[in-house]
């Protein structure tokens, strides 16, 4: 067995034969410089007189400059060496005894493996003398996050990929292709919501997608069911045979259980609030249990440790990726990551830290990471409570690292916080107005988008079941509303304007009140709508303006003048094959 003190007084890992041929190389031919400017630095030199040497030649030949011997001297003067030798003579003997640059990259990686080795050695050491002898205030999990930050360090130069040029020719194009077979009209993984992707364009590789909101809007709802979708879409892809990876969720907030239980109430259709409180009947028990057996099988992987470090949330997702692949990664949320702790105790600057580290993390792994993000209180300062970029909390990075910035708005979360108190009055009246209006209704506001135009979508809401849908619920029009909007005088057209009469005239004398069935088949129709034939409004309009013309010139004038007044909203259509179709125009509902 080796002796201890051997062991500690090795010599450290050193190829100095490689740091003099990597110098000789250069000196040789400048050229060599650049084949190995990224993958070796000063500090991986073991001998001082080496870093001091490399250091100055990068100098020089970033101003432009030659790098040779007589050039160099004057930067390094002329102490001795060691048995009389100068700095020109040593650089002298190097460049001569140099043949060739063709090695000089394998020399490069020789002198980085050497100090790498060394690098991998300090920690050691130093993580056996803290394990010895702590500080009272560190913990087996304080040390071992010590060590992940230092090996967070040390990663980029171990995973040997060097940055350099390349050849746009040798960049794969197979998700455009991919998009091109499937015909699905993004580039990236879908959604599972048309009108958000139809924004977005999907979600890209190596994109950092942040996906913001107060407490209470919804962000955790809609991040879990994007992360359901691509689950799906994985475990599709799966079974016909591609190789997908896993989607991968990291909860720093929300409990596994928690988590699961939300995820569940949407696949189940059980309401949360029945779940959590055992109230769920028999029938919605089988659901969810049907739903859990589903769930199991989906490659969705949840990760509920809390109070991670941006190099340990890393140190995870690179294992994940090597261990069962990743196709998306969801951070819920980035103000809950904490810094290396070796940046000043500026939030700012720890925020910039987190959100630089994600957005390299997107690209290293080459997935799209969703990072949940808080917003700063000045959004309940404002009449507008609309989020704007200026609102995302604590750092402007999150604005400059991210792709794309999503911002998860409900109108109604405000209004619920804002029914007055006394009922039946006008106050009380016009709440219930804006409530109906924007029940079950929620607004994803792109706020900064790299692949694609700015703008809203507007999706569903089904609070009790925490699940965001591709559109809002069909809901009753409100004559007072459509009847402001007339007030702004819209543009119609001539013949818009002439079936506009035309259409009021045959609501007045021969317009029948929608039936309770009516209104229940189309929830759009309020309360008191007047539906008039579609025939007898096709036929006044065709007497109207073409008397002469045939009953299909007649049937296409009136489409392309209703179409206008459709536009406008002025004009409804309502009816089915079975029952008939009829015109029907808001402004003129009935007071019943």
């Amino acid at each position: 067995m080796r002796n201890l003190d051997e062991s500690v007084m090795r010599q450290p890992p050193a190829n100095i034969d490689a740091e003099q041929a990597l110098i000789g190389a250069v000196l040789l031919n400048n050229d060599a410089y650049r084949k190995v400017a990224s993958v070796v630095e000063p500090a991986h030199f073991y001998e001082g007189v080496h870093r001091q040497i490399w250091q100055v030649m990068i100098d020089v030949i970033a101003a432009g400059g030659r790098a040779d011997p007589v050039l160099l001297k004057g930067h390094l003067g002329d102490a001795d060496l060691g048995n009389g030798m100068t700095p020109l003579q040593y650089l002298a003997r190097l460049s001569a005894e140099a043949t060739t640059v063709m090695n000089a990259p394998e020399y490069a990686k020789q002198v980085r493996d050497m100090a790498l080795r060394r690098k991998l050695i300090s920690i050691g050491q130093s993580l056996t003398a803290i394990a010895y002898d702590a500080p009272v205030q560190a913990t087996a999990e304080t040390i071992f996050a010590d060590l992940e930050r230092d090996l967070e360090e040390v990663r980029p130069a171990l995973s040997g990929q060097e940055t350099d040029f390349r050849d746009f020719g040798r960049i794969s194009s197979e998700d455009v292709y991919d998009a091109y077979q499937r015909q699905s009209g993004i580039v990236g993984l879908s959604t599972g919501l048309q009108r958000l992707d139809d924004v977005l364009g999907g979600l890209q590789p190596s994109d950092l997608i942040v996906l913001a909101g107060r407490p209470g809007a919804g962000k955790t709802a809609l991040a879990t069911n994007i992360a359901l979708s691509v689950a799906r879409h994985v475990m599709a892809r799966l079974a016909a045979g591609e190789r997908l990876g896993v989607v991968g969720f990291s909860s720093l907030e929300m409990g596994e259980r928690q988590l699961k239980q939300r995820i569940l109430s949407d696949l189940a259709r059980v309401p949360f609030w029945k779940l959590k409180r055992g109230l769920a009947d028999k029938a919605e028990m089988e659901r969810y249990t049907l739903a859990e057996r589903e769930f199991a099988k989906l490659p969705l992987l949840i990760d509920p440790t809390g109070g991670l470090s941006i190099a340990q949330l890393k140190i995870r997702a690179r294992a994940l990726k090597k261990r069962r692949g990743l196709s998306l990664l969801v951070v819920d949320y980035l103000q809950l990551l904490t810094g290396s702790g070796r940046r000043s105790d500026n939030r700012v600057a720890e925020v910039t830290e987190i959100t630089t580290g994600l957005k390299a993390l997107a690209k290293e792994l080459d997935v799209p990471i969703i990072a949940l993000s808080q917003l700063s209180r000045k959004v309940e300062e404002r009449d507008d409570k609309r989020p704007m970029l200026a609102d995302l909390r604590e750092s402007g990075s999150i604005e400059q690292d991210a792709d794309s910035v999503l911002f998860v708005y409900r109108e109604e979360y405000y209004l619920r916080k804002m029914e007055p108190r006394q009922e039946g009055t006008e106050q009380h009246a016009k709440w219930q107005a804006a409530m109906r209006k924007w029940q079950g209704v929620a607004e994803i506001i792109i706020g900064k988008n790299r692949h694609g135009p700015e703008g809203t979508a507007e999706l569903g809401f089904e609070g009790q079941f925490t699940r965001f849908t591709n559109e809002p619920e069909p809901r009753e029009i409100e004559p007072e509303a459509v009847r402001q909007k007339i007030a702004k005088k819209p543009s119609v057209g001539k013949d818009g304007t002439i079936l506009w009469g035309v259409l009021k005239n045959l609501t007045l004398h021969r317009g029948q009140i929608a039936s309770q069935g009516q209104r229940a088949a189309d929830k759009k129709l309020c309360k008191g709508a007047r539906l008039v034939p579609v025939e007898d409004c096709w036929r006044a309009f065709g007497g109207e303006i073409c008397p002469t013309e045939t009953e299909d010139k007649q049937k296409a004038a009136f489409r392309l003048a209703m179409k206008s007044l459709r536009a406008a909203e002025i004009a409804r259509y309502h009816g089915v094959e079975e029952t008939g179709f009829f015109v029907w125009l808001p402004e003129m509902a009935a007071d019943v």
